[in-house]
Parts: structure tokens; C-alpha cells; sequence
């Protein structure tokens, strides 16, 4: 039996014995229905791709299934970063576009998301209504069809991207991870005046034998070609560039927590505006944004949530502790390309280094991991239900100050530490996270959530 197509945090994905073209072409119809619905019958579209092998195939598919039902399409030729798509969505007024990424995942799956119009991930009421209108595709004569041709928003990409961020004469070593950021990150840093050396910037449709995460354990290549080519700094993307890590000459991976506190820093020097974050990412941020006079917003885990607070509020930067972010006067995407080159241009300012020192040494250590437990996807809302009722006053040893229910139930103490229990959105486990100024804390955060948690399993 296959599984349902399911749009969750970041689309529907699926390993490639489900994820077929027919139930792809399904997706295409369904997107083209709720564009009818929202009176943007007939407006120009885009498909995009991963450097995935089976993409291109399917981008086809769901361009051909568009301008059946009268959509000019835009496709490029070759694959394309997720941010790119969602930036040429603006520049050229689309009424939306449909990206084929699995992102992160390993090689045997591939995913489709819908981007509206506005450039920013769907939220619920979009993704349910396109749930909802699946069905086999009912395409116009071909008289009657859309046209299709080819997207290339680089220039125009790389023209806003140095407007908005600025140019640096830094030393990068760029890691694509064999993915959709080769020729576009790299390039984009080159354009601003930077010196690259490459690294994984070939496609390999098995993404040389791992999945395209840039997580410490597969950035152990750009931590030594940074020390190896005396570099100020290293960039990595995922595998359809919306993310990034950074290598920086003495910490090696920084922290995202700690790169996202060093990009806010900086952008605060000469620009004013509160932060937005996910409840799972760190409040550092916090402390920065109130050194500065202004506030943080805080969110459930998916970055269309980020994504809508900015908007809200006039964000000067949205993130996430997975790698996501981006900033005012950009797309509402999490932007892996252009945050590689903000990277560089902070770098160039102020080593991220030196500057994550000091924010440190002025506002706390902090330290962050977490844990995952079993639970069926049944038994999640259950099990928070009786969470509720049996809240602690206290957490190893801390009292505590507040418990925020944006997403799940996080247990703020009044040592600064904090605890998060939430389901996750992609698989049968609860989350705990926690956060304090030392592993040692950290660790017996945990060990008291997971003792909380457990019974009620």
C-alpha cells in the first residue's frame, strides 16, 4: 500500500518506489486547481530542480501537467537552489512555483513543495487545499496550452544579493555537497570579490556516497581544506542550498545557534529590528536583541512560520538552529546561498570568531543538544495532554520562570536554562531539547526531561 502524499513541514517526500511520476503529475493538477481557486487561473509558473538524477524527469512531468491547464511554465536547464526558485517567484511576479527536492535527504527519495507567490514556504490552509484537490491530471487540447521556457534568475539574483549583503575580498573554501549550490554559491562569492577554492562542487547522483546534511560528522573535508588553504572562512550547503554551515578557522563547524548570534550581531551594527526564532533555536539571540532595544519573536519548528512573523513584524532576520535563515529585503525562504555570502561579508568585517567570543564572553555560555524518544504518531497528542498536567515547579534543581506552548511545551528556568519537549513533524519520536552554559547542565536537563517524558509513553 503507498503511503499518502502528505505536504508536511517542508513538502511531501518520499523514497522513489513511492514517489512516482503519475503521483507527481497528481501534485501538478492538484497545484493547478488551487491557483484556479485563488484566481491565478492561467498565471506564469515556475518548476524548479534538485541535483537529484530522477528530478529533471519530473520537473518535466509537472510542466507539461501546468501548461496543460494553460500556465506559461519557466524551467531551468539545469538544476536549481530552492532559494533561487523562490527569488525568480518575486522578480518575475509568478503566481507561484513548484520545486522538486528532497533537500537533505539520502539519494533514494525525492520531494515536491508548492512556493506561492509571495516567494515564502506555504503554510497549512495552502498545503491542505492542494491535499485536497489531488487527482489524475485533465489537460487542456494543445492549442490551448501553456508555453514552456527557460529560467535563468542568476544574474539578477547575484546583482540583489551583492546590493543587499555588500562584497568581500575573503579566502572561502565552498563545499556544495554535490548538490544544487555548485556553480551558484561559489559563483555568487566569486561575483562579490571573493577568493574560492571548491570542494564536492561536481554532481554525483549519489552524492558521493552520503546524503547532502552538512552536519560536523560530513564536514570533516571543509574543516581541513579551510586550515589547508590558510582560509578565512568555509561554506557549506545542503542539497538544495535553502541551508548553510560555516567553518571558521578555530572552532572548526560552528555551531548554527552561534552563527545565526554572529549574522544578527553584525547586521544590528548598521540596521535596527527584532530577530525571529524558532522555540528550539537559541536565546542568545535573546540577549542580543535586548542589548540592542529591540525584541524577539519566538515559533513552532518550520520555517514558514519564521517566515510569516517576519513579514509580521519587519524582521531584520528570521533562523533556525537546522540552518535556515534569511533577512529583510529578501525572499522569505531560508537562503543558503545568500547567507553564505553574508557570511563571507561578516567575516571580512570581524572574523566570526572574534565576534562569537565576545558574544559570548558579554552575554553567556550556551550550549544546546537534545534527544529523541519513540512514540507513535497516534500516541503524540496524547502524551502532550498528559504533560500538561504534570508540569514541573521545578527542573533539575531550577526553578521554573515560564512554560511557552508555541510548539509543544518549552520550560523556561529562571538559571537561563531551558527544556523543550515537542513531536517531531517527520517521524515517530518526541524531541527534547535543552539549553544552559555548560554540557554538564545540558546533559542533566535531558536526563530530567527524558525522566519526565518516559512514564507517560
Amino acid at each position: 500500500m503507498e503511503t499518502p502524499i502528505s505536504f508536511g513541514t517542508d513538502g511531501w517526500r518520499d523514497t522513489l518506489d513511492t514517489f512516482t511520476e503519475d503521483r507527481v503529475r497528481m501534485v501538478g493538477q492538484a497545484v493547478a486547481d488551487y491557483l484556479s481557486d485563488a484566481g491565478l487561473a492561467g498565471r506564469p509558473v515556475a518548476v524548479g530542480y534538485d541535483a537529484r538524477p530522477s528530478s529533471p524527469e519530473f520537473a518535466d512531468a509537472l510542466a507539461e501537467v501546468l501548461a496543460g491547464n494553460a500556465h506559461d511554465v519557466y524551467v531551468p536547464e539545469r538544476d536549481l537552489p530552492t532559494p533561487l526558485v523562490a527569488y525568480a517567484i518575486v522578480e518575475k511576479h509568478l503566481a507561484g512555483a513548484l520545486m522538486l527536492t528532497a533537500s537533505h535527504n539520502p539519494p533514494e527519495y525525492n520531494g515536491v513543495k508548492f512556493i506561492p507567490q509571495s516567494g515564502a514556504p506555504a503554510l497549512p490552509e495552502v498545503t491542505d487545499q492542494i491535499e485536497a484537490n489531488l487527482r489524475e491530471p485533465d489537460l487542456l487540447p494543445r492549442p490551448h496550452r501553456g508555453t514552456i521556457r527557460t529560467l535563468d534568475p542568476f544574474e539578477s539574483y547575484a546583482s540583489h544579493a551583492r546590493e543587499l549583503v555588500g562584497d568581500t575580498d575573503v579566502t572561502v573554501v565552498y563545499d556544495a555537497m554535490h548538490g544544487s549550490g555548485r556553480g551558484y554559491t561559489d559563483r555568487l562569492l566569486e561575483r562579490a570579490g571573493a577568493t574560492v577554492h571548491r570542494l564536492r562542487c561536481e554532481q554525483d547522483d549519489e552524492f558521493g556516497g552520503t546524503h547532502p546534511e552538512p552536519s560536523p560528522d560530513r564536514l570533516e573535508g571543509l574543516v581541513e581544506a579551510v586550515a589547508a588553504h590558510d582560509a578565512d572562512l568555509g561554506v557549506a550547503n545542503d542539497g538544495d542550498a535553502d541551508r548553510v554551515a560555516v567553518v571558521t578557522p578555530e572552532r572548526g563547524v560552528l555551531d548554527e545557534n552561534l552563527l545565526f548570534a554572529a549574522l544578527y550581531d553584525y547586521l544590528l551594527e548598521t540596521d535596527t529590528g527584532p530577530a525571529i526564532r524558532s522555540v528550539s533555536t537559541t536565546s542568545l539571540i535573546d540577549r542580543i536583541a535586548e542589548a540592542h532595544d529591540t525584541e524577539v519573536i519566538e515559533t513552532p519548528v518550520g520555517f514558514k512560520w519564521i517566515a510569516q512573523a517576519m513579514a509580521d513584524e519587519d524582521a531584520l532576520m528570521g533562523g533556525e538552529e537546522s540552518g535556515g535563515f534569511s533577512i529583510r529585503g529578501h525572499v522569505r525562504e531560508k537562503d543558503g546561498v545568500l547567507m553564505g555570502l553574508l557570511a563571507a561579508v561578516a567575516t571580512d568585517a570581524r572574523p566570526l570568531d572574534d565576534r562569537v567570543d565576545e558574544l559570548l564572553a558579554t552575554h553567556g555560555d550556551i550550549v544546546q543538544d537534545k534527544v529523541s524518544l519513540d512514540c507513535p504518531d497516534d500516541r503524540k497528542a496524547a502524551v502532550l495532554d498528559q504533560l500538561a498536567e504534570a508540569l514541573p515547579d521545578a527542573v533539575a534543581g531550577a526553578a521554573v520562570e515560564r512554560v511557552n506552548d508555541v510548539d509543544g511545551f518549552k520550560i523556561v528556568l529562571a538559571d537561563g536554562g531551558w527544556l523543550l519537549v515537542r513531536p517531531s513533524g517527520t517521524e515517530p519520536k518526541l524531541r527534547i531539547y535543552a539549553e544552559a552554559d555548560s554540557e554538564s547542565r545540558v546533559a542533566d536537563l535531558l536526563d530530567a526531561g527524558t525522566d519526565l517524558v518516559e512514564p507517560l509513553l
